[in-house]
């Protein structure tokens, strides 16, 4: 197990190295001076060029990256255009409050959609799973963002049960585990949920229906095995799946959460990343979009490692 850990560890690498080299790119891809947005209108070409060199700017893409990725690797990742505060400072407050979040939706996300993918593929070809699979398309078609507004317009505006925006009382940005932070949490979690929930239990529905038409579910029960018994095969076999799934929407909750983080105006990561674009901030920008890939990077390693753990069939592949 250790091996195929260090095996894995290896292949990271190169991908980790990949995408910093296109979170750089990408950035300067975009059109216009990042710079415009502090300067002023009147700023001589000296003072130009001054506040060029001070950002590193002047020097061709190569040399702009090699001490770009050589000041992040020592948690260095410059200072933000539009602020002057350090980068990596904001990006880890944000990143803390989106995590926060993400483990919200998921605590809802994913017991649900095990629970309801696995009884519609259990009872396949039923009421009920037509009545899951519906409600599972739904999910997954209705805007999350549409779906946030709604919810606030119902639940903080008509009832006034919730907050509507924020992460705490007066527009607090740090979080405090009581009862008047939590109800901050509820809107935001619940609308992130609805489209893993809709992923997880079409997944799961169409893999344990899959397993039970299996011969070795029947060769089980010829065997005279018991009903709990039978379930734990078919969710062994099942999990290594399901753990994928699940690992790939942990990472788009914390990465793809920005129009629910600026719907709701949480702090997060994505609502950060939308200022940062929207002000053409490129140290913030660039800071924001390697650490949410490089957290990417590390959930798919642990992903990996978790379904070896699990299916020894994938180690020895």
């Amino acid at each position: 197990m250790f091996v195929y850990f260090l095996r894995r560890l290896v292949y990271v690498i190169p991908v980790a190295i990949g995408v910093s080299i296109i979170c750089f790119l990408l950035v300067h891809i975009a059109p216009g001076d990042p710079l415009t947005a502090i300067m002023p209108v009147d700023a001589t070409q000296e003072e130009q060029m001054a506040m060029r060199s001070a950002y590193g700017l002047d020097k061709p893409l190569p040399v702009q990256y090699a001490i770009w990725i050589g000041k992040a690797a020592q948690g260095d990742l410059g200072k933000s255009i539009a602020t002057g505060r350090p980068v990596a400072g904001e990006v880890i407050r944000a990143v803390k409050n989106s995590l926060l979040l993400a483990f919200a939706a998921s605590v809802i996300a994913f017991p649900v959609g095990v629970f309801l993918g696995f009884l519609a593929g259990y009872y396949r070809d039923t009421l009920f799973d037509r009545f899951v699979t519906g409600l599972a398309i739904t999910g997954v078609s209705i805007p999350n963002y549409w779906l946030g507004i709604v919810m606030v317009i119902v639940f903080s505006v008509t009832l006034g049960w919730l907050p509507a925006m924020g992460a705490g009382p007066g527009g607090s940005t740090e979080w405090a585990w009581d009862f008047e932070h939590l109800r901050f949490l509820v809107l935001p979690s619940v609308t992130l949920a609805l489209v893993p929930i809709g992923i997880v239990a079409r997944t799961i529905r169409a893999l344990v229906g899959d397993i039970f038409s299996m011969d070795f579910v029947q060769a089980l029960y010829a065997k005279g095995l018991t009903r709990f018994d039978v379930l734990r095969h078919v969710l062994r076999n099942a999990a290594p799946t399901a753990i994928s799934v699940m690992g790939l929407q942990l990472g788009y909750l914390l990465g793809g959460s920005i129009l629910i983080e600026t719907v709701f105006n949480w702090p997060g990561s994505g609502f950060l990343l939308s200022n940062a674009i929207f002000q053409r901030d490129l140290p913030l920008l660039q800071g924001t979009i390697l650490v949410l890939a490089l957290f990417f990077v590390t959930l798919n390693l642990l992903v990996d490692v978790a379904q070896a753990a699990i299916d020894p069939r994938i180690k020895r592949s």
